[in-house]
């Protein structure tokens, strides 16, 4: 019994939701309305829906008209005509909207608010004008046309508004002034509607229509820009519009991305500047044909999918939406898609990779690449980092516990790696070059430098008491309490001291700028991230588990950290100060660190003190050799002494000599200084080599590979131009962007012509033998 009262109370309460939701519907939908009542009663007159307002500025005349919601009036049914003396000139309308009509389809519409300047000349004191429009209420009602007569006193510029010329105001609660289109629609007969080639106005019979209708015919925009694809080269699409007479279109909104392969950079054709009433002044295409090419680089499927997106407007006064046009494109017969991808550069061919492999396959390969990418110099300074805070911990370390601040370390590098890239790429701009200054890198050095001195004793790294209690219990409770600072360790190493750009990092830029898929990219990124790390995690392993537990032992140990932990410093500052600077700090280093290890003191009996004041007596010599040469003008850090070579001795090997000088690069700077050399060198090949003072691949590709021999004779059949980048300021990003560059190391290859050969771009260090061959490539 107590069920069924529970079920008849439950279908009560269902009974009562569903009659008032009934209710609600039929009231919303106007259920209860007479049948032929057409929607009349919430209907506002035309002289309400429509309010007309005029006033006269020189030799125009103003027609204000302040449209209520949900209405709007046509453009094409404005008509105007004098009755008095009197010349009126053409009508000048704002843009127009485009809408969805009922009865038109898409039409041009004024919503809101419209003003008209009317030009009129050899007018007397008075002007009667007489004007004829026609509006709607959103997909219901059309009013008749209306008319109205306005009285113009030029004396005092007075307006009066013959309302009772107005032929639709006194019909507006008869039913047959009115049209409800949807009722229309659904209950006229065929017969009884009206003949579309008559023009005439919310279905009414042509008796009704005022007597001339000056309308202005607009194109559909398919036939104001016909718009066409197709190929011109293995690797060039060349884009096409068709621009009708009367129409244009913008520069800024051209768009273009490419599946199925990468698009190279895109040279705009010049443009026209044009006063427009939304954008200010804007540059604007509007010859009869505008052909753009689109450079890329192609996947090995030959098929591409091209889209497109562009806007434009009608000189006269409307203004299409944005449109977005998809075009298939496979290689017609006998045109070779294969060459595109054999050449492609490094970079292209890992972001084809990231557009083409699955998922999983393309996270191992980017894993892969990171472990190779370990190996190189970018890595190196972040093993002192990793091992000076796994030693700083002292005895309280053990093999887990330095995994754990590894793994935390590296983890938060990957990281950081994923989040830049993503933002470097939908931003357009590298943002860890923007930590490239002076002053973060002083800072971060002198965070370094007293580092080092804690593990030398000088004193002891704590924080309060009332904090390091609070510390000391939460770590008690947890694991691994100074995680957070090793992530904040991690992530500064990332962005300030390992910036380099090298081409699995490019390619994983190219792929996410260009097709938006932030998520694969990123991944790609994080992966490679983790890759590059591994070093770090088995360096930290065996740290924790190699370290000596004697005191005196450790002590050592924190001494030769700190001393890593110094040169991490000078190698970081070393990037914004002149070379004799850093030669002299690399020298005072060594001499101090010679001293400390005993390599002025009395030798001792133990086999590992000899080999100790051994190693500290190599660095006091070079040392000393260091303050030497660069006291003689030397700048180098690796051949201090090459100053005193003798001029016999010179001229003996003149001609090796010669060669192993570093080439001579011609700097310039922006778009403009490169135009202008390009210019200069045509029918000379060139090479663009992006440097930057912080880069530190840079200055491995003019130490190693410029100075090389064989390079230096390849070098002689170019033209040789740098672009210096250090500054970072708007010409340096501007150039980046030209080229889809994201930073240094970048080598780009121009032919005779000044075309840039995109596949044989070079990102990131390339040694001499290789960067030779490569070169004898280009020449070819």
């Amino acid at each position: 019994m107590n069920l069924l009262r529970w079920l008849i109370k439950i279908m009560r309460i269902i009974l009562l939701v569903l009659s008032i939701w009934s209710c609600n519907v039929l009231a919303t939908n106007n259920f209860y309305q007479p049948a032929n009542s057409n929607s009349l009663f919430n209907t506002l007159s035309p002289d309400v829906a429509f309010i007309l307002s005029a006033d006269v500025q020189d030799n125009f005349i103003l027609l204000n008209w302040e449209i209520a919601e949900e209405h709007y009036l046509y453009r094409n049914k404005f008509q105007f005509s004098l009755k008095s003396d009197g010349v009126l000139g053409k009508a000048q309308f704002p843009p127009a909207t485009i809408k969805s009509d009922i009865k038109y389809g898409k039409t041009e519409v004024y919503e809101q608010q419209l003003t008209i300047k009317l030009p009129f000349t050899d007018a007397k004191d008075t002007i009667d004008l007489e004007i004829g429009y026609q509006g709607c209420i959103k997909d219901r009602l059309c009013y008749p046309p209306i008319t109205k007569i306005l009285k113009i006193n030029l004396s005092n510029n007075t307006v009066v508004i013959n309302t009772n010329n107005t032929r639709s105001t006194n019909l507006i609660l008869a039913s047959n002034s009115l049209v409800d289109l949807e009722y229309s629609k659904k209950n006229l007969e065929p017969e009884s509607q009206p003949d579309e080639s008559t023009e005439n106005f919310g279905w009414l019979s042509p008796a009704e229509q005022p007597a001339e209708v000056v309308e202005q015919e607009f194109l559909k925009v398919e036939e104001a820009f016909s718009f066409s694809a197709e190929f011109i080269k293995p690797d060039q699409i060349l884009a096409r519009w068709q621009i009708a007479d009367g129409y244009y279109l913008y520069r800024d909104k051209l768009e273009f991305r490419l599946i199925g392969g990468t698009l190279g950079a895109i040279e705009l054709p010049p443009s026209k500047i044009k006063s427009d009433q939304f954008f200010g002044d804007v540059e604007i295409y509007q010859q009869p044909l505008l052909e753009i090419e689109l450079p890329f680089n192609q996947m090995e499927n030959p098929d591409l999918i091209l889209t497109v997106k562009y806007q434009g407007c009608a000189i006269a006064g409307l203004c299409y939406p944005p449109i977005t046009k998809v075009v298939n494109l496979t290689y017609p017969t006998g045109m070779d898609s294969k060459n595109t991808t054999d050449n492609n550069s490094e970079q292209d061919r890992l972001a084809n990779m990231l557009s083409n492999a699955s998922f999983l396959y393309t996270l191992l390969i980017f894993f892969g690449l990171g472990v190779l990418l370990s190996l190189t110099p970018c890595i190196f300074p972040m093993i002192p980092i990793l091992s000076g805070i796994i030693v700083g911990q002292g005895k309280k370390i053990t093999t887990y516990k330095a995994f754990l601040m590894s793994l935390t370390y590296v983890v938060a590098m990957a990281l950081t790696y994923a989040v830049l890239g993503a933002l470097t790429a939908m931003l357009g701009a590298n943002l860890s070059i923007a930590f490239q200054t002076p002053w973060i890198l002083f800072s971060f050095a002198l965070v370094f430098v007293l580092l080092s001195l804690s593990m030398f004793g000088f004193y002891e790294l704590k924080m309060p008491n009332f904090i390091q209690s609070k510390v000391t219990n939460i770590s008690n409770k947890q694991q691994g309490g100074t995680l957070i600072g090793v992530a904040v360790m991690g992530v500064l190493s990332a962005v300030i001291v390992g910036p380099c750009v090298a081409a699995p990092l490019v390619g994983a830029l190219i792929y996410i700028s260009q097709t938006g898929d932030w998520i694969l990219g990123s991944a790609a990124l994080f992966v490679m991230g983790i890759g590059m790390g591994l070093p770090l995690l088995l360096i930290g392993i065996s740290a924790g588990h190699l370290l000596p537990k004697a005191d005196q032992w450790m002590n050592a140990v924190k001494g030769v950290f700190g001393v890593m932990l110094l040169g991490v410093a000078i190698w970081m500052i070393e990037r914004v100060i002149p070379a004799q600077i850093t030669i002299l700090l690399w020298a005072s280093l060594l001499i101090i660190s010679a001293i400390y290890m005993g390599a002025l003191d009395k030798i001792a009996n133990t086999g590992w003190y000899k080999l100790w004041k051994g190693i500290g007596f190599i660095f006091l010599i070079y040392g000393i050799i260091l303050i030497i040469g660069v006291t003689a003008g030397s700048n180098s850090l690796l051949q201090p002494l090459q100053v005193f070579q003798t001029s016999n001795t010179i001229g003996q090997s003149s001609n090796k000599n010669n060669k192993n000088k570093a080439v001579e690069f011609k700097n310039i700077k922006g778009i403009s200084g490169l135009e202008r050399e390009l210019a200069a060198a045509v029918g000379q090949p060139v090479v663009l080599d992006f440097y930057a003072d912080w880069c530190i691949s840079c200055k491995e590709m003019e130490h190693f590979t410029f100075s090389d021999p064989e390079v230096q004779k390849e070098f002689a059949n170019f033209v040789l131009l740098k672009a210096d980048v250090t500054p970072n300021d708007d010409q340096d990003q501007a150039l980046y962007k030209r080229f889809g560059i994201f930073g240094p190391p970048a080598i780009l290859f121009f032919d005779s012509n000044g075309q840039e050969q995109r596949s044989f771009r070079i990102v990131g260090f390339m040694p001499a033998e290789e960067f030779s061959q490569h070169l004898k490539k280009v020449l070819q």
